[in-house]
């Protein structure tokens, strides 16, 4: 069984040893369904990429923007938020840790 604050904590540290600000690790790896953990530093960005076929990403530390051409949505520690069924980035406001749940075909 996985900590996820333990985890959370842990990949906050490695964006920041990490000179792109950035750690990832997969948690889930079954049949269509993936979950990582993604840490990033204040101001770094996952530039813009297409949404799977379903998301959500609930934001474990910190606050972070959901952007997409439509319009951002601001997700703060503690609120999970469906993905976008749109191309779309991540930025992290302050730093953060999050969880994204994909269902891939």
């Amino acid at each position: 069984m996985d900590d996820l604050n333990a985890l959370a904590d842990e990949h906050v540290t490695a964006a920041h040893a990490d000179p792109h600000g950035r750690s990832a690790h997969l948690l889930v790896h079954e049949d269509c369904l993936r979950q990582s953990i993604i840490a990033l530093t204040a101001g770094t960005r996952l530039d813009e990429h297409n949404a799977p076929p379903a998301a959500s990403l609930q934001v474990l530390r910190g606050v972070v923007l959901i952007t997409t051409v439509s319009g951002d949505t601001e997700l703060r520690s503690g609120q999970l938020h469906p993905i976008p069924q749109e191309r779309h980035g991540l930025l992290a406001v302050e730093d953060a840790a999050v969880l994204l749940t994909a269902v891939n075909d």
